[in-house]
């Protein structure tokens, strides 16, 4: 499975306002539950996971991918992302602030591993969180993702 297989244009939003890291996280699996990709009990997990072990989703600078086991809910193996109209703290000192958020549902531990690869090569370059959080629509984050892909 290819990262433009879990991310689809629906699963996009760029712009998007928000009061806190919470909420980031309940805009990001929106998308997931509009697509059909997740209950809705997968977005209060998402949530839940990162008040029980903390803010280790903020991978890198700017970035947060919130997930939660399939179990929670999990439909179909998908990647929403959003960018944020102000950027919010998620509690991760070397991260924080937090301007795109990456929701992952995934249904096994395996078919989404490739997906993930490609998204790391992408994060592996410095700019691109940066990019994304400059993109005006959702054709310009998929260019974003072509190009470094």
């Amino acid at each position: 499975m290819l990262l433009t297989d879990l991310l689809r244009p629906n699963l996009i939003a760029v712009n998007v306002h928000v009061r806190d890291w919470q909420e980031a996280v309940r805009e990001a699996g929106r998308l997931l539950v509009e697509d059909g990709a997740v209950e809705p009990r997968f977005v209060d997990a998402m949530i839940e996971v990162v008040k029980e072990f903390g803010p280790y989703i903020v991978l890198a600078p700017g970035f947060a991918m919130p997930h939660a086991k399939a179990e929670a809910g999990c439909i179909k193996s998908s990647l929403s992302l959003i960018t944020l109209a102000e950027p919010v703290e998620f509690g991760n000192p070397e991260n924080d602030p937090v301007y795109v958020v990456a929701a992952l549902a995934a249904v096994d531990h395996g078919s989404h591993i490739e997906a993930l690869s490609q998204l790391a090569d992408v994060l592996a370059n410095d700019s691109v969180v940066d990019e994304w959080a400059k993109a005006k629509s959702t054709d310009e984050i998929l260019k974003i993702v072509e190009f470094y892909s």
